[in-house]
């Protein structure tokens, strides 16, 4: 049944390219098949497709900018250098100072590498040729959410031990004794199971959503070309496309740092001491 519903990368946007307005064939909405791949080629079990391939471009790409810009620093930094420290410096300063404090010092690697994999994973929905973002392919924000909620995990045991860190997730200091009867379970639910959901949901949802109203826009241009009304329209389409797009790049980027922020936010409270 899989098998069936795998599609080449030109059939991604599924719809025909022959069908338009007034041609007795309906508007054809994008559909599962905009976010499935024929594997590009096979690894024993492992289906290796064009999501995968992404990733792993977007990976080497950050490593290879990082390692330009630093690798021979100098007192007067050149172009690429500068832009480097730039965007190093505003996850640094702006995210973990910010939000940690001077104990976020050891994560600033972390949240560093985090935002700029999951804004690449999200830029690829605009560069031509791929025009997917990655992102929105619910493993990646769970994996994603999974190495964040194991390291929340472990720095808060770490820093607290087993019965400070129980109380960390648990039991908010300050509160009438009565309360804590409803409230322990609640936080415990909210803060080992909630969180690493709705932080792998919120960017899926986001990246999905943005790709989907993209693919409707861009097919509808085409769709509705062909005559003088349907160019009419397939213009007005056109103009939503590129308002979409420029709005998209807004949320890719806006999605990297809030998935960022909400990490530094998990590790902040992390590293508080139990009461």
């Amino acid at each position: 049944m899989q098998k069936e519903l795998l599609v080449t990368d030109a059939q991604t946007l599924a719809f025909e390219t022959d069908c338009h307005l007034f041609k007795d064939c309906g508007f054809q909405a994008p559909s599962v098949w905009s976010f499935m791949f024929e594997p590009l080629f096979t690894i024993g079990p492992v289906e290796f497709n064009k999501p995968m391939l992404l990733a792993i471009i977007g990976t080497f790409a950050i490593l290879a900018f990082f390692w330009a810009g630093f690798s021979k620093p100098k007192v007067v930094p050149g172009k690429l250098q500068m832009v480097a420290e730039a965007l190093y410096d505003f996850v640094h300063r702006g995210i973990a100072r910010e939000v940690i404090g001077k104990k976020g010092e050891p994560f600033v690697p972390l949240l560093v590498s985090l935002f700029f994999f999951v804004w690449i994973l999200n830029l690829w929905a605009i560069i031509p040729i791929a025009q997917f973002p990655v992102s929105s392919v619910i493993a990646y924000p769970v994996g994603l959410a999974l190495v964040v909620w194991v390291t929340y995990m472990t720095v808060t045991f770490r820093s607290n031990g087993f019965v400070g860190g129980i109380r960390n997730l648990c039991v908010p200091s300050g509160l009438p004794k009565p309360i804590y009867v409803l409230l322990t379970p609640l936080e415990l639910i909210s803060n080992v199971f909630v969180r690493p959901f709705t932080l792998a949901v919120r960017l899926f949802a986001n990246m999905f959503a943005g790709h989907i109203l993209i693919l409707i826009f861009t097919i509808a241009t085409w769709y509705m070309l062909g005559t003088v009304l349907g160019t009419v329209y397939a213009s007005a389409s056109f103009v939503m496309t590129l308002v979409l797009t420029v709005f998209e790049m807004f949320i890719q980027a806006l999605q990297a740092y809030v998935f960022t922020v909400l990490t530094a936010t998990y590790l902040s409270q992390a590293l508080e001491e139990a009461h």
